[in-house]
């Protein structure tokens, strides 16, 4: 798969303008050598169920807010469960502690912030909510 097939499930988003961060803030990581190993076999198909399988994620968490759910309504927390369990199956082994960590991120870094809300306005902050809810 060549850079730009990659690139296509991620829209507008391009992760290699981040990859020198990456590398520089978790490069001496375990998770970060684990998911450089498993992504760098991805084929298209791969990508393409990774990109499917967040979007149900982000729409499901999105039904949730559209019906007024709280974040750490057992609905909300099983998703949040779910989006770790995503990232561990595609990416890297991720502890709800660096699950924590991630949810977070989403709402401290405003890159992510703005990636996630693309998919439901307030959604970044709702999914750091049901995470953190989700790891206690």
């Amino acid at each position: 798969m060549n850079y730009g097939e990659k690139l296509e499930g991620f829209g507008a988003f391009d992760p290699s303008a981040y990859e020198e961060e990456a590398k520089e803030r978790w490069g001496d990581s375990d998770a970060y050598r684990q998911s450089t190993k498993r992504t760098s076999k991805y084929t298209e198909d791969d990508w393409t169920a990774i990109q499917d399988e967040i979007a149900e994620i982000y729409a499901a968490f999105v039904a949730l807010m559209d019906q007024d759910m709280p974040s750490a309504s057992p609905q909300a927390t099983h998703l949040a469960e779910r989006h770790r369990a995503h990232i561990s199956r595609w990416f890297y082994d991720c502890s709800s502690e660096i699950h924590a960590g991630l949810g977070q991120m989403y709402v401290a870094d405003i890159r992510f912030t703005k990636n996630i809300d693309k998919h439901g306005e307030g959604l970044a902050a709702y999914m750091s909510e049901a995470i953190a809810a989700s790891s206690v």
